[in-house]
C-alpha cells in the first residue's frame, strides 16, 4: 500500500487534482497498486478556514505519506497576506518544502509535433525540445532569512540576502549530474559569478562535482547568455541546473515550447531519485488561474503528466510515466485539445481522452 496525501489548492487546483486522482486511481488498478489517499487543505484555503497557509495537520499528514499531490494554490486575495515566521510561513508549499526539504525540482518541457503551430517559435526551432530545468527549491533568495524593508537616507529600501551553503549547492548538483547520466548525457549550470559571491561558490561546487562525471558533457553558463541561447535553440539543451530564483523563472518560459504551461507537470524530491525511492511534492506549473476557476475548462494535462512522474520517481514505476505520456500524446493527436492549445474540449472531456488511451 502507499499513501498519498491530495491538496486541491486554489482556484483552477481542486479541478485539475480530480482529474488526476481519477487517472491515479485507472493507472493503479492496472498496476494492482493499493492507493490510501489523505485529503486536505493549502495556502489560500487553509487560511480562509484555519488563518494559516498550513496547518500542522497537515504538515503531519505530509511526513507520513509516499507522495503529495497538489492542485495549485495562491491568488490576489492572499497575495499581501504577512504571516509571522520566515519566508516559508508566507506561502503554503513553501512551508511544505521547506521542512520537507524537497530541494530537487523537476521541470520537463517537451514539444509535441501536433502543437508546434500553437508556440510562438517556428517550427524547426521548437520540434524535438526535450529540456529539464532542475530548480533548487530549499535555498536561495526565496528562502532568504534576511529580508525587509526600512528607512534609509535615500529612502525606503528593500533587501533579500541570497545566501546558498556547500551541502545545498553539492546535494542538488550530484541529483542533477545523476539524471542527466540517465538522459542525454549532457548538463549546463547557469548562474552569475561574474557578479554575485553566492554564484561564485555555486560555479565552483558544481564544477568541483562535475569531475566525479566525467561522462557527462558539462557547461558553466552566465544565466543571461543562457535564457538567450536557449530561446534561440531549445532542442540544443538537456539537463539545466538553476538557483531557486532563476529556475522559477527559465521553467515558466519553457512552457512556451508545450505552447502553454498548463501542459507542464513538476516534481519536487526530498533525494536523489536515481539512489532510491524519492519522496516527493507533484504538481502541474499551472498555476491556479482563478480567472477560469469554477468554468471546467482548465487543462488537466500537467497535473496528470505530474502523476506520471510520481509513479516514476516516487513509485520507481518508469513504465507506468511512458504509459501516460503515451495516452496524452494520442489524445492531443487525435485533436482532442483544451482552449488554452487551441481547442474547445472542457477539462473533464480532455481527461476522459486520456483515460480511454491509456491501455490500448
Amino acid at each position: 500500500m502507499v499513501r498519498i496525501l491530495a491538496l486541491g489548492g486554489d482556484g483552477i487546483g481542486p479541478e485539475i487534482l480530480k482529474h488526476g486522482l481519477n487517472l491515479a486511481n485507472k493507472i493503479a488498478q492496472f498496476a494492482k497498486i493499493h492507493i490510501k489517499w489523505e485529503y486536505g487543505l493549502l495556502h489560500g484555503a487553509s487560511y480562509d478556514k484555519h488563518g494559516t497557509f498550513c496547518t500542522t495537520k497537515v504538515l503531519d499528514q505530509a511526513r507520513a505519506s509516499d507522495a503529495i499531490l497538489v492542485g495549485a494554490v495562491g491568488g490576489p486575495k492572499w497575495d499581501n497576506i504577512e504571516m509571522p515566521g520566515g519566508p516559508e510561513c508566507q506561502d503554503g508549499l513553501m512551508f511544505l518544502r521547506h521542512h520537507l526539504q524537497t530541494y530537487l525540482g523537476l521541470r520537463p518541457a517537451w514539444s509535441f509535433d501536433c502543437l508546434l503551430q500553437k508556440t510562438p517559435f517556428r517550427a524547426e526551432i521548437v520540434t524535438q525540445t526535450d529540456i529539464l530545468i532542475l530548480r533548487e527549491m530549499c535555498g536561495g533568495a526565496m528562502f532568504a532569512k534576511e529580508r525587509g524593508q526600512r528607512i534609509t537616507s535615500n529612502g525606503r529600501q528593500g533587501y533579500d540576502l541570497t545566501a546558498y551553503n556547500e551541502e545545498e549547492i553539492t546535494r542538488f548538483a550530484i541529483g542533477g549530474f545523476e539524471l542527466a547520466r540517465k538522459r542525454c548525457q549532457k548538463l549546463v549550470s547557469c548562474d552569475k559569478s561574474n557578479v554575485m559571491h553566492s554564484y561564485k561558490l555555486w560555479r565552483e561546487i558544481v564544477t568541483e562535482v562535475s569531475k566525479s562525471y566525467l561522462d557527462v558533457d558539462f557547461e558553466n553558463m552566465f544565466a543571461d547568455n543562457f535564457g538567450y541561447q536557449m530561446i534561440m535553440r531549445p532542442k540544443d539543451f538537456d539537463v539545466v541546473l538553476c538557483c531557486n530564483q532563476l529556475g522559477d523563472i527559465f521553467s515558466d518560459l519553457t512552457g512556451a515550447f508545450s505552447a502553454s504551461l498548463g501542459m507542464l507537470p513538476s516534481a519536487c524530491l526530498a533525494s536523489n531519485p536515481s539512489a532510491e525511492p524519492s519522496f516527493g511534492i507533484y504538481e502541474s506549473t499551472s498555476g491556479s488561474a482563478p480567472d477560469i476557476a469554477g468554468k471546467g475548462i482548465a487543462n488537466p494535462i500537467g497535473t496528470i503528466l505530474a502523476v506520471g512522474m510520481m509513479f516514476e520517481y516516487t513509485f520507481k514505476r518508469p513504465d507506468l510515466n511512458s504509459m501516460i505520456r503515451s495516452a496524452v500524446e494520442k489524445a492531443l493527436n487525435d485533436g482532442i485539445r483544451t482552449q488554452d492549445i487551441g481547442g474547445s474540449a472542457t477539462s473533464q472531456e480532455m481527461a476522459d481522452a486520456i483515460e480511454t488511451r491509456l491501455i490500448k
